[in-house]
């Protein structure tokens, strides 16, 4: 089983504190997020390139990732992509997110376009073996505390909500793009499910997510879950509770939650849930499936000028990559965030 997010972090070599606003700051975009609501967005614009292929998504995702780095001006940026040719995860797991609607052969195409343009404007780009753009996510939030940096994840998935820290925070891309998406840090997250940042991949096992088609724990709801974590601390401590007390404790502490709180006693019916055939197997399931692979060599050498995933970028190569998508609004934005052109920040006031 891969190591959790919080497993890895813990094992990680220490570094010392430093105060957050002076880190350098590393973006993490979920590249195939981005096409996926972009192709929903923008698929009535049509849009073509100079070949007359379809780019409407990557003209999209290209417009969120500039108006980002234009925003937050990191110092090194990486975008994650998935494989498409094996999963390890639907080799384990066959149903793997069965039941999505089959993607549209026009998304298809730019999805597989997506890494090329990326590399060919000089922008570092990862698709590891077997796996997703979700554990590039891991691997960035890892690497960042590691290193000492802030990271900011660009996504649209809840998984990534497992990676905020003190270190990471998560830009989640809804409806309304960048400017309208809220960046949560470990504060607002727990504010939105009442779990700590570090708990909530356990919440996430615990509730189960329909849109992988991985089912939660029987009878355990979103409200369960996060009581059981705001009595227990943890979810070994509670497995711990079950298996070696039959509940007791955690059917009082959450029982005195309810009276506390002004709701019905439901510790007992929770706990037999727990002890249910199937409950412990089907959370250990999903914390498997649903950890990123923190361990990615990113390949970033930030402190080599020049190298992939470093900004500014070559003028001349912007231009010509960008230009061939055919809208000349972005080539100048384009140009103006990732060359910083002195020309172009003058033409843009």
């Amino acid at each position: 089983m891969h190591p959790s997010p919080v497993e890895s972090a813990e094992s990680a070599e220490p570094t010392a504190p430093s105060d957050p606003g002076s880190r350098r700051l590393l973006l993490v975009v979920d590249a195939p997020s981005l096409l996926h609501r972009n192709h929903h967005a923008r698929a009535h614009t049509r849009i073509k390139d100079r070949a007359g292929r379809p780019v409407w998504a990557l003209h999209g995702m290209l417009r969120q990732i500039l108006e980002s780095i234009d925003q937050f001006a990191p110092d090194a940026v990486i975008f994650g992509l998935d494989d498409r040719t094996g999963s390890e995860r639907r080799d384990f797991y066959p149903d793997y997110k069965a039941g999505r609607a089959e993607k549209d052969a026009e998304l298809v195409e730019q999805l597989e376009r997506a890494g090329a343009l990326l590399d060919a404007l000089g922008l570092a780009t990862l698709t590891p073996p077997g796996l997703e753009a979700d554990d590039v996510n891991a691997s960035g939030a890892t690497w960042a505390e590691r290193h000492d940096w802030n990271c900011v994840i660009i996504t649209s998935d809840r998984d990534a909500f497992a990676h905020i820290s003190d270190h990471t925070q998560v830009l989640r891309l809804i409806n309304g793009g960048i400017n309208g998406s809220p960046l949560l840090n470990p504060a607002r997250l727990h504010a939105m499910y009442g779990v700590p940042a570090a708990n909530y991949l356990e919440y996430a096992a615990l509730r189960g997510d329909a849109s992988d088609n991985l089912p939660g724990v029987t009878g355990i709801g979103e409200k369960a879950a996060a009581a059981l974590l705001l009595t227990a601390g943890s979810m070994d401590a509670v497995w711990a509770d079950v298996d070696h007390d039959e509940g007791r404790s955690l059917v009082a502490a959450l029982d005195a939650l309810a009276a506390e709180t002004g709701g019905r006693r439901t510790g007992a019916g929770v706990v037999r849930r727990l002890a249910a055939p199937g409950a412990r197997e089907r959370y250990d399931f999903n914390v498997r499936m649903m950890s990123g692979r923190d361990d990615l060599d990113l390949g970033l050498t930030p402190d080599v000028p020049g190298t992939p995933g470093l900004l500014p970028l070559d003028i001349d190569r912007v231009s010509r990559v960008v230009g061939f998508l055919g809208v000349e609004a972005t080539t100048s934005l384009a140009v103006r965030v990732l060359t910083g052109d002195p020309a172009s920040r003058s033409a843009a006031r």
